[in-house]
């Protein structure tokens, strides 16, 4: 996804790495293997990245103006990821999208009011 993409699509569904990926980075930087852990956490162990998912999607993602190296830790060894501006007009938007399709589910009653 080019970042010219992105702009312009910003509705267009994301997928579920590069998702969990924006959420875990929604709460501030962090390196590829925190963001592998906080994604992990927040699914219960549902959702399992291994590193090459992580940083391959992060590379696409950074090419595509979502998220920006921010520094680093660890003595450098550790590079800190941090959401753009894109990346957040994506996320707020990606998450509206999924609101309203479980708004959907909810009226056809396949998904409980409260979860």
């Amino acid at each position: 996804m080019s970042a010219k993409k992105a702009q312009n699509n910003d509705h267009a569904p994301l997928t579920p790495a590069v998702f969990h990926i924006l959420l875990a980075l929604a709460d501030g930087k962090l390196h590829g293997y925190a963001i592998m852990r906080a994604v992990e956490n927040a699914t219960s162990s549902a959702m399992k990245m291994g590193p090459g998912t992580i940083y391959g999607s992060l590379q696409r993602m950074e090419d595509a103006g979502l998220v920006e190296e921010c520094g680093s830790v660890a003595n450098g060894k550790r590079r800190l990821y941090g959401m753009t501006r894109l990346g957040r007009k994506t996320l707020v938007a990606e998450s509206a999208r999924l609101a309203r399709l479980a708004e959907m589910a909810r009226a056809k009653g396949l998904v409980p009011r409260e979860i």
